[in-house]
Formats: structure tokens, C-alpha cells, sequence
């Protein structure tokens, strides 16, 4: 960290800034996403479909691809277990 970088109070701002601006960068492609998002809701009305019923369907799928991260990752502990005691 060059004399530079730092204030009296010892902050390297260089990297405070840079820390800014990223989190400000991505919280503008986040707006962007959330607009995305927003029109596709917009399709799915104008076809006729249950907005709710889709975001259902999401958290669903979202619910069920969780779980089934989680149980391959106690599938595969128990499996190490299991080895390890010689039971495989």
C-alpha cells in the first residue's frame, strides 16, 4: 500500500473506491436483471398464464434443486464415512 493510497485515518481509499464503484456497478446489471425479470412476468400475463402459480413453480424448482445439492453433499459424506469404517 503506497503513502498515496492512505488518509490520517489509515484508509486505503484507492481500494475503498474500488469497492464502491464494483457494488455500484452491480447494483446497476442487478436493476437491469430485475427489469428483465419484470417484462418476462409481463409476457407470461399477457399469455394468459397465473403469475403467482409461475412464481410458485419457481420457488418450487429453486426448493427441489437445493435439496438435491444438499443430499448429494450427505450422500457423499456418508459414502466418505462408510469408507472410512471400511463398510463400502
Amino acid at each position: 500500500m503506497s503513502e498515496d493510497n492512505v488518509n490520517v485515518v489509515g484508509v486505503d481509499s484507492s481500494k475503498l473506491i474500488s469497492y464502491i464503484e464494483r457494488i455500484e456497478r452491480l447494483e446497476e446489471e442487478k436493476k437491469s436483471v430485475q427489469n428483465d425479470i419484470r417484462e418476462i412476468f409481463a409476457e407470461v400475463k399477457g399469455n394468459n398464464f397465473d403469475v403467482n402459480a409461475v412464481k410458485e413453480i419457481i420457488k418450487i424448482r429453486k426448493a427441489l434443486l437445493k435439496n438435491k445439492v444438499e443430499q448429494q453433499a450427505y450422500q457423499f459424506t456418508l459414502d466418505q464415512y462408510k469408507s472410512a469404517l471400511g463398510m463400502d
